[in-house]
């Protein structure tokens, strides 16, 4: 299936009955034995991430399948290709926003702490670390951008609009990562904030994702970006509140969505492909 096709819904359910739902809940299938060993151990691939966070390989997985079900050639091989998709990024400004914005948020949530002189321990940042962790990340969010952004994200975008697709891929996100946070943080506040952060997170994304010419790539290392300022954030995360950064991410939310309209989440529509949807939704 070409993504960037204006029959996408049409063609993603003719592959794959049921898509976008019968696939998710495949991805949470598919989850349940990573879930499941990282109860069984208190081994951390890193400070703050459980053996369950390997499910990244799920989505993944998942993501491929479906590429095999469009019976299409070298499907698979331009969907991981994908991932380097920079090409699509015509205005480089994009670079921006896609490599600070979110670093940027955690930056301001350490200031409202020390602001608010909320406990946090003496700062250790780990800078040398930062190159390492942002490989590691990158792979990781590629094998979930594969699968929400570069598999479902169109289909879904192109019948309900961009912000709502993004609120319903977020839920979804954030469902399917509520087990992983649970093992790390058994506390249901601090689960709470983080499934709302992740909500909001995802209408970021798909707002880079359209502003960049649908590059996955630029998706992929916004949320990597993400991850690295969590392991960055004193100390290892240890400090990390996700209430305040839900509420910061979700302002960043709430001002692209008014900003650049919540039905492409684009302004104008500068890709061709929604500019058709819109005088389409325009017409009917």
């Amino acid at each position: 299936m070409n993504r960037h096709s204006p029959n996408a819904p049409t063609e993603a359910n003719e592959a794959w009955p049921g898509f976008p739902w019968t696939f998710s809940l495949a991805v949470f299938a598919l989850s349940v034995p990573l879930w499941i060993l990282g109860g069984l151990t208190t081994a951390r691939l890193m400070p703050g991430l459980p053996v369950g966070a390997l499910m990244f390989l799920c989505t993944a997985v998942m993501a491929c399948m479906f590429s095999v079900r469009t019976s299409r050639a070298h499907t698979i091989k331009g969907l991981l290709a994908s991932s380097f998709d920079f090409g699509r990024i015509r205005s480089k400004i994009w670079l921006l926003p896609t490599l600070l914005l979110m670093p940027g948020v955690l930056l301001a949530s350490y200031a409202f702490m020390c602001v608010a002189h909320l406990p946090l321990p003496v700062p250790e940042v780990p800078w040398a670390l930062a190159p390492v962790l942002f490989l590691l990340f990158f792979v990781a969010a590629a094998g979930e951008e594969l699968a929400w952004t570069a598999t479902v994200l169109d289909p879904l975008q192109s019948r309900l609009g961009a912000l709502r697709a993004a609120l319903i891929i977020g839920v979804v996100c954030a469902l399917w990562h509520v087990v992983p946070f649970a093992q790390v943080h058994p506390s249901a506040a601090w689960v709470s904030g983080q499934f709302l952060f992740t909500v909001a997170f995802r209408v970021v994304l798909v707002w880079l994702y359209n502003n960049t010419g649908r590059s996955v790539f630029a998706t992929i290392v916004a949320h990597a970006m993400y991850n690295v300022a969590w392991q960055l954030f004193p100390n290892r995360g240890s400090a990390y509140n996700p209430w305040i950064v839900a509420a910061i991410t979700g302002f960043v939310a709430l001002v692209v969505t008014l900003v650049w309209g919540a039905w492409t989440l684009c302004g104008r529509a500068s890709n061709p492909s929604l500019k058709r949807t819109v005088r389409r939704r325009s017409a009917a």
